[in-house]
């Protein structure tokens, strides 16, 4: 026997309009058909610019970051990042770890890094500092900064991050990797994606509490 759903009692905002003589429906009830999806601006954004690159971006609850060597750049699911990590600031890294290996690295899973150990620190390290190179002409050193265990290493480097010492194997490498940044398909891909970013940063940041990430970026 097919037992009928009861029907949930009215809201008080629905019982008040039917009392006056007139008719309610509850916000979120009907069969109305959506025909668009919301979207964060800067998922669409760097989802795009990955695209431009030669990247399909997935989300997955199976990894924090994964390339497959061959087109698909896994990110996690928002589950799993901490609450200052983003898609744009993951896909800026895997571009900046891209860029450092270069094309010997493209059709290795990960770019050829293993993370379980320190023999590919200085790439790493690297990274961080074509990272910083790229956002900090646009203001969002801070705001698309390395997280997790890196982020100390990130904050430590200097205003110019593509400047140190020769004796660190990682600043030949930053250096190198950022020149590959400034031709295509990287360069334009790049560039348009955090001027994109700026411009929602700069809309963004006057609404934003002291805890919101938005609220570091400076001020225009």
């Amino acid at each position: 026997m097919t037992v009928a759903k009861p029907t949930p009692p009215p809201s008080e905002a629905a019982a008040h309009a039917v009392a006056r003589g007139g008719a309610y429906e509850d916000e979120g009830s009907g069969d109305r058909v959506v025909h668009h999806r919301y979207t964060d601006p800067l998922d669409l954004i760097w989802i795009a610019a990955a695209r431009r690159m030669g990247m399909q971006v997935q989300r997955s609850d199976a990894v924090f970051a994964s390339w497959d060597g061959a087109r698909v750049l896994t990110l996690s699911t928002p589950e799993g990042f901490d609450p200052d990590d983003s898609v744009a600031q993951l896909v800026l890294h895997e571009c900046c770890h891209a860029l450092v290996e270069d094309a010997r690295a493209w059709g290795s899973p990960d770019w050829g890094l293993e993370n379980t150990d320190d023999r590919d620190l200085s790439a790493e390290h690297a990274a961080q500092r074509v990272q910083a190179a790229l956002a900090t002409p646009h203001g969002l050193r801070t705001f698309l900064a390395a997280t997790t265990k890196w982020r100390d290493h990130y904050d430590s480097l200097p205003p110019n991050p593509l400047e140190g010492p020769a004796s660190d194997p990682a600043v030949a490498l930053a250096q190198a990797a950022f020149a590959r940044a400034q031709r295509p398909p990287w360069g334009p891909a790049l560039q348009d994606a955090l001027h994109a970013t700026a411009a929602v940063a700069a809309a963004t940041r006057s609404f934003a509490s002291a805890e919101s990430l938005w609220s570091v970026v400076p001020a225009c």
